[in-house]
């Protein structure tokens, strides 16, 4: 159910994500909506769009003006998953890896950042003793000045923030929603929180006219 908090919350409504619609973590940090009612959506009251990696791109390639004028407004898109429709500003397709060991999933900080920090990259890496769920393909190249915050060993992108390619900051995750690592009982529970403070503090900087790292 839509509540009146400022971070939107694209629903593709696919079985997986039925939870998201009742979880209360959910419901106390997000406005929820059918991804199809973006184009009806009064985006004004909202400081960052979240783009789940079950989201229909055809239509958002349809409707990609609503997300550059929404980043044009000084404001945060989140994207998790692959890019196959260039909708989403300066961010390229996504590119297959070839995969001969299960270390090629291991993930690797690039740098410190507020959004991944206290967390264990063997529990990004590893779910219940598999790899490969946290990231399994890159968007290559990522968007000049950009910064990338995790990689695969081979030093392929997985994480990247940009704020070159429009006015407002867009930060790329190439697996699933970020929001999802929650409750597993390992370091990764603190992506979702550490995330949200990172939207608010991104939001305050960018409407100074600045960007913060």
């Amino acid at each position: 159910m839509a509540n009146s908090n400022s971070i939107l919350y694209l629903d593709p409504g696919h079985a997986f994500g039925l939870s998201n619609r009742t979880n209360p973590f959910m419901n106390k940090h997000f406005t929820i909506i059918d991804q199809y009612q973006l184009t009806q959506h009064n985006l004004e009251p909202y400081c960052c769009i979240v783009v789940h990696d079950f989201a229909d791109q055809e239509y958002l390639y349809k409707n990609r003006a609503i997300i550059e004028g929404f980043l044009e407004a000084g404001k945060i898109v989140i994207f998790g998953g692959h890019l196959f429709r260039e909708w989403l500003p300066g961010c390229p397709i996504f590119t297959p890896r070839t995969i001969e060991s299960h270390e090629d999933y291991n993930v690797y900080k690039k740098i410190n950042h507020p959004i991944f920090e206290g967390v264990d990259t063997d529990d990004m890496t590893y779910n219940k003793g598999v790899a490969g769920f946290f990231a399994r393909v890159t968007h290559s190249p990522v968007p000049a000045g950009s910064d990338v915050l995790l990689t695969f060993r081979d030093g392929m992108a997985i994480t990247y923030i940009d704020r070159q390619s429009t006015k407002g900051t867009i930060l790329v995750h190439s697996g699933r929603d970020l929001f999802a690592h929650r409750m597993q009982n390992k370091s990764t529970d603190r992506i979702s929180t550490q995330l949200l403070q990172w939207i608010q503090d991104e939001y305050q900087v960018l409407q100074k006219g600045g960007s913060t790292k």
